[in-house]
């Protein structure tokens, strides 16, 4: 019996970066996947002159669906809220009712930290872990995260790049629900998904070299939430004790 991997993001290119590897392995084993992104990604540039939102954000949703194809994803939800403008709202509710129609066995979000601390990764975190909640937490789930060989080996380019607006998640292998490290064949899937998002990949990888740029995000991690909750409050003394 196949399942299904449900994955809630707040811009085009979050769902590669964090996932394309997770995707791919269940679509080769026959499982549905579903991806729901909250923004078009519209304010996605420094160059606003060349793309305002109204050009960008039909781009980047074209560059989406490019990338999810390369994927053999082809069930996409677009929210269609305003890039920069997910805190500002809370579509709890409306997670909750995709979740009810999906039914997937398994849902991948960002952790509380947002990984990058954008607020709108925060919000989409926020509105996923509330809507799982809401629907009595019938199935798994995960939140992408990163290790501390992952910091280790590419916190220089992550300072470089200026990757983090917060503190970044660093979660122990060995309380981790799932990873995975592509080689090969399926390194490249994900790195051909990447680079489908070329208004957001192709400087980037332009910057730090196609070499570099194919081995940065070649390892997805991902913690359950409950276990984030029990690091978390192992961590915050404060907390222990806390309603989960």
């Amino acid at each position: 019996m196949s399942g299904c991997l449900l994955g809630v993001w707040a811009h085009p290119d979050d769902e590669a970066y964090l996932s394309a590897g997770l995707m791919a392995l269940r679509r080769r084993r026959g499982d549905r996947v579903v991806v729901v992104t909250a923004t078009a990604g519209e304010h996605g540039t420094t160059d606003p002159d060349r793309w305002p939102p109204h050009r960008l954000g039909p781009w980047r949703h074209a560059e989406l669906r490019a990338s999810l194809a390369v994927l053999d994803v082809h069930e996409h939800r677009l929210l269609g809220y305003r890039d920069g403008g997910c805190a500002e709202i809370d579509a709890a509710g409306r997670i909750a009712d995709l979740i009810e129609e999906v039914r997937p066995d398994t849902i991948v979000t960002f952790g509380p930290d947002g990984m990058t601390g954008h607020p709108d990764h925060r919000a989409v975190s926020a509105w996923t872990t509330a809507a799982w909640d809401a629907t009595d937490r019938r199935c798994r789930l995960w939140y992408a995260t990163l290790t501390p060989r992952f910091h280790a080996d590419w916190g220089a380019l992550n300072d470089r790049v200026g990757l983090w607006a917060g503190s970044p998640p660093c979660v122990d292998e060995r309380e981790l629900a799932h990873s995975l490290r592509l080689d090969g064949d399926a390194l490249d899937q994900k790195v051909a998904a990447l680079l489908a998002h070329a208004s957001q990949a192709a400087p980037l990888r332009d910057l730090v070299g196609h070499d570099a740029y194919s081995r940065w995000w070649r390892t997805e991690s991902f913690v359950d939430a409950l276990t984030h909750q029990r690091l978390d409050n192992r961590d915050n003394p404060e907390l222990i004790g806390a309603t989960p």
